[in-house]
């Protein structure tokens, strides 16, 4: 049986953070609503609290019966589950006289205590709350303050309950890797073994066991996600996984062919379906994104739908969903409603009444790279930068013509290859040209030109939650621009994007 962490979610931004720290230490965690306990039997090592937005002096805060933990798991409060712990075991938590936000550093430290071992004195951490504890039930001890905090850390003595009023998931926290390990070694006893082998053994096994000789049917978009699950499935029951890769006209240029080849390669059986006109003659006069959004994933489900129908007896859909789905859907604050169109497939219609199989569901982004590397997939593919499920439609801001769609794969082409061959597509972590829906005026030679304008756009990013503009050498911006002004018939003025996310987003629609 997989060993686990808990980690309840009380709607810190920092959740899921905390979440890939510890998966980062070879163990296996998983995130869960306060308000939504799941089942704790003998796998659950520990239990980690959250931080949260709210005070814990709110009528409306998140409320959790402690008990149900303390004295039965080891259990580390975060920030407000520090807070909580120790307001509801007597304690008293006040405003904070400043707003402790940003680095501190911790000039006391217990250094005998399990949660600190290895932890220097001095050491800098990450503080993020507008209350503070200003005082401790009679069986609690401080085992860490700063010089404005005397509550950083505490432990509650006898037990293997502990609070600390900073963030160890955050790089600022330069020891908080040794924090977290002590918890999670030292005091919950973990083993250390989730590694992307393990996932990859464990998961094939499964697969085989759950799908036994039934038929799936899935849809490949040529990106990471649907590739490793892809993988994964064809490794459990082979010939009987059938992968459909739909061409919708808005893909990058020669991209159905070059995702077709490279599948075949890996011994997938895999069909393409050339759907370009009916994609582009339904979005013929549409302007509007969200527009766009919903056409292109109707059409997607009707040609998804007619081909797996070809397919005899299937009985499961396989997707490559990811775990910060997951979460996004069982949040703290219920579904979200402002989940884009493009983000999932958006479900197929009721009448095919399959199953559905998500063999990737509990990783993050990074980790179904390090699992498609344990599958020995090409890095041509792991390392492909995230596309939109909609293609080029969102980065054309205007209505799709097949003219403007040839533009931008021209565009896009030689802004990619550059990147590529100048080493730079590697250090970012998504890039792509945007046609505008603006004409300027341009002097080729000795005449005058109105033509379109081409945004690039390249950002860094971890997980694509936030995101900073990638900082790419002038010399190289200034020979993308040259070539596609000088090569791409239609355009006469190249841009370049410099927002960050937030508070603008990675594509512009």
């Amino acid at each position: 049986m997989q060993e686990k962490i808990i980690i309840l979610d009380f709607g810190s931004q920092y959740t899921q953070l905390i979440a890939r720290r510890v998966r980062e230490l070879s163990v296996y965690c998983e995130i869960h609503p306060y308000n939504n306990l799941p089942a704790f039997d003998e796998s659950v090592k520990g239990v980690i609290f959250s931080g949260s937005p709210y005070s814990v002096r709110q009528e409306d805060a998140p409320q959790i019966d402690i008990n149900l933990f303390h004295n039965k798991l080891p259990l580390l409060g975060v920030c407000y589950g520090a807070q909580y712990l120790a307001q509801k075991s007597g304690g008293e938590v006040i405003p904070s006289t400043i707003r402790e936000y940003g680095r501190a550093n911790l000039h006391y430290i217990n250094e005998v205590n399990p949660l600190l071992k290895n932890v220097p004195k001095d050491s800098q951490v990450w503080m993020s709350h507008g209350d503070t504890i200003a005082a401790i039930p009679e069986d609690y001890e401080v085992i860490a303050s700063t010089d404005t905090v005397r509550v950083a850390a505490f432990h509650v003595s006898g037990t293997q309950t502990y609070g600390i009023q900073f963030h160890p998931e955050v790089t600022h926290s330069t020891d908080g890797k040794q924090l977290l390990e002590n918890f999670l070694v030292d005091i919950c006893g973990c083993s250390q073994n989730w590694t992307a082998d393990s996932f990859v053994e464990t998961t094939i096994a499964s697969l085989k066991e759950k799908l036994g000789n039934d038929k799936v049917v899935l849809g490949l978009s040529g990106g990471v996600d649907s590739s490793v699950a892809a993988i994964l499935l064809h490794k459990a029951i082979g010939p009987n996984l059938h992968c459909i890769f739909v061409d919708n006209g808005l893909l990058r240029k020669d991209e159905f062919q070059q995702v077709l080849d490279s599948y075949q390669h890996m011994g997938l059986n895999v069909r393409g379906i050339d759907a370009k006109d009916r994609f582009i003659g339904q979005l013929t006069g549409v302007k509007d994104p969200e527009q766009k959004r919903k056409i292109i994933g109707r059409v997607f489900i009707e040609v998804f739908d007619d081909a797996a129908h070809e397919v005899q007896d299937v009985k499961w859909l396989g997707q490559g969903t990811i775990y910060p789905d997951v979460i996004e859907s069982i949040s703290v604050k219920g579904p979200s409603a402002t989940i884009k169109s493009h983000h999932n497939v958006g479900g197929l219609p009721d009448f095919m009444k399959l199953k559905v199989v998500e063999p990737l569901n509990t990783l993050f982004k990074d980790e179904v790279r390090r699992v498609g590397k344990a599958l020995g997939i090409d890095d041509i593919i792991l390392q492909r930068h995230p596309f939109p499920g909609p293609g080029l439609a969102i980065r054309i801001l205007d209505e799709i013509t097949p003219e403007k769609v040839a533009i931008l794969q021209e565009a896009d082409a030689i802004y990619i290859n550059n990147l590529k061959s100048s080493g730079w597509y590697d250090k970012v972590w998504q890039a792509g040209a945007i046609f505008l829906p603006v004409q300027s005026v341009g002097v080729m030679g000795d005449e005058r030109t109105y033509e379109n304008v081409i945004c690039l756009r390249a950002v860094g990013s971890v997980d694509g939650m936030t995101a900073d503009w990638s900082h790419l050498p002038y010399e190289l911006l200034a020979r993308i621009s040259n070539e596609i002004i000088n090569n791409v018939k239609g355009i006469n003025r190249v841009v370049y994007d410099i927002s960050s996310k937030p508070p603008a987003t990675i594509e512009w629609e």
